[in-house]
Parts: C-alpha cells; structure tokens; sequence
C-alpha cells in the first residue's frame, strides 16, 4: 500500500485526462482514506460523481481554482499527499494570454507551495512538461518556473518536513489535446498536415504517466526533477499509423514549436544521475548528496535527453496497436 496507505490526497486539477486515471488507479491498488479532486468545472466533477459513485465514501469535490489562495487552504485542511496536475497548457492560447499563464502555472504554483507548508503537508509532486526544458514559448517558461518553485520549496520549508519534488515527461497518447486524436478527425479528409515531416517528439501513456508519478511520491526525498526513460516517436510514422496511405502535407512549424523535444538539457546533465526506470535531475542544495538516490549513477559527460537521439522508439506498428486501444 506504501504511501496512501490511510492517506488523504488531494490532487489539483482532478477532472483533466491524468487526474481520472490517478484516481481510478489509486482507488483500485491502494488504500488512501480520502481523495480530494480540486479543479474548477462544476460539470466534469458532476460527470466524475457518476463514473466513481461506487467510491462516494472516499471521494470528495471541491471547487476551486489555484489562484485563490484562500480557497486551497481551506480545500487542503487534514491532506496528506498533493498532486499538483493543474495547469493552462495550449501553447497558442498561452502565447496570445500570457498572464493568465502567469496567474495560473506560476503563481498557482506558489499558492500550492506556502500551503503545503503552512498545512504540514507531507509531500507535493507537481507535474510538469519536456516544453520546460529550454523553453521558447510562454507555457514552458511558465512550467520551467513553476518546476524552479518546487525545487526551492524544499529550502522555503526551513524546519517543516514538507517535501516537493517534480514529475517532467512528454507527450501523453492520446490525452485532450493530443495530436492523436486531432489526426484521427482529419483522416477522414484524407488528407494529414505536418508541421515538419522530420518532427519527432517523446511519447508516454497516460497510465505510465500516472504510475510514475505514484513511484516518484513514494521515493522522493525532497527537490528532485523525475524523468522517465520513455520511447520517442517520428510524427510521420504516427501519421501512418493512425492513417495508413494517407496524403501528408507539411504546414510548417507554429510560433514556439520546436521541431525535437529536450527532456534533460546538456547543463542539466551535469547534475543528473541514472536509476533503472528513469533519470533524475539533483536539486543544487548543500544538504543534497548522492547518498539521497539508491543505485543512482553518474551520467556520462555531455549528457542530454532529446527525442531525436534517444536510443528507444516507438515503430509505426506499436503505436497502431496503441491507437486501437484508444
């Protein structure tokens, strides 16, 4: 059972495509006392009370929204665990309303930690984005922020034993706003646009995803960026699988898109060590030695994670069984 054994969670952000399937997931193989799903749409926590009513004693709903402090120091009264999910996360949205990714991914972000620690909450893990990694649009600079909060939560937090820590992973199948399902509505004009036909990206189901967050709260110890060892994937070969034959058709990259995707920057590597599942970023504090990661080893000298040089990759026929399973 380990960490939610008896627990009370509450994860922000709970109605997105990540928070339906943490909650389905810890309901099934732990034992939390209670999950709080915190978010601001009324409609998706009504449409949730359906789909887990069999849970109702475990589960509860509070409407809210990141940036109202008040309202997440109430919500976060007797928690034990957070999940930090919630985010505004479409890059163009986010280039023509760049406060409100402020409002929402930065200084949401500081609410969640001044009342972790007020509270006496155990441990935090925030989600976060390969997008953060050498950011050149306006929702990675906000999530590089939002992860640097985290990281220094951990010195913020002086004598309490709060600990943050951050989950950074790609891509994930088939989630609301994925390309996957953006592909599929356009297959039937037969026709696919790509933005760069020599695009690739890293790619993660949402089930690994929740999984990996669920074993980075169980082993962090306080300021560390988790990043999974996950596959990567050419944007063609997706095209093929989703459309088999179909005609694609190269838009060009849109304003802050890049054409391959950095999870671990080469300055990053520098301070990175390798377990068996994933690579971790080590927090710069003075009370931070290797002593602090089991098994983790050194990385090689001009180390980087990118999606173009990654040594695992999805073929077109895995992510066509993938896609069925959609």
């Amino acid at each position: 059972m380990g960490v939610f054994k008896g627990a009370t969670v509450l994860i922000t952000g709970g109605t997105g495509s990540f928070g339906k399937k943490f909650i389905e997931i810890v309901l099934k193989e732990h034992d939390p006392s209670k999950i709080i799903v915190y978010s601001r749409d009324e409609f998706k926590q009504f449409e949730m009370q359906k789909k887990f009513s069999s849970h109702g004693d475990k589960l509860r709903y509070f409407i809210g929204d990141v940036r109202d402090k008040d309202r997440l120091h109430r919500a976060m009264t007797g928690v034990d665990l957070v999940v930090h999910a919630a985010a505004l996360k479409q890059v163009p949205a986010m280039e023509y309303n760049p406060a409100e990714a402020i409002k929402t991914n930065i200084l949401g972000a500081m609410n969640i930690i001044d009342i972790a620690i007020d509270r006496g909450i155990k441990k935090v893990v925030a989600l976060s984005t390969d997008k953060a990694c050498n950011p050149i649009n306006l929702y990675g600079a906000t999530k590089l922020c939002s992860d640097k909060l985290f990281v220094a939560g951990n010195s913020y937090a002086g004598a309490s034993d709060t600990k943050f820590a951050v989950v950074r992973y790609g891509n994930v199948f088939g989630s609301r706003g994925s390309v996957v399902p953006f592909f599929m509505e356009k297959a039937r004009t037969g026709e696919l646009p790509i933005t760069d036909l020599k695009m690739t990206r890293f790619w993660i189901t949402l089930e690994q995803g929740v999984r990996f967050v669920i074993k980075a709260l169980e082993r962090l110890h306080g300021g560390e960026i988790f990043v999974p060892k996950i596959p990567s994937m050419k944007v063609v070969d997706l095209a093929e699988a989703i459309a088999p034959g179909c005609k694609k058709t190269e838009v060009g990259i849109r304003p802050g898109e890049k054409l391959h995707e950095v999870m671990i920057s080469e300055d990053d590597g520098r301070s990175t060590v390798e377990l068996d599942d994933c690579f971790v970023i080590q927090p710069a504090f003075h009370w931070w030695d290797e002593n602090n990661l089991i098994k983790g080893r050194k990385v090689t000298e001009g180390f980087s994670y990118r999606s173009d040089t990654n040594r695992k990759w999805l073929t077109v026929d895995q992510m066509r069984e993938m896609v069925k399973e959609l």
